[in-house]
């Protein structure tokens, strides 16, 4: 089984909107409030623990 890098996600203002970002090029939406980005990326960390084939879509923004 092939090394995997850690996820690591941290979050970025641009104006007004803060969006999660992670090393693995993972990207949250925009949200104004920075919790909601944060919960974004906890949620994103959350996905990638439970692995593949747990019904979560890496490439549906989270709402």
């Amino acid at each position: 089984m092939p090394h995997r890098a850690p996820h690591t996600t941290s979050t970025t203002e641009s104006g007004s909107f803060c969006t999660a970002r992670c090393t693995c090029g993972w990207r949250g939406p925009a949200r104004r409030a920075r919790s909601q980005a944060r919960t974004d990326a906890e949620r994103h960390l959350a996905d990638v623990a439970a692995g593949p084939g747990t019904g979560a879509d890496p490439e549906r923004p989270l709402e």
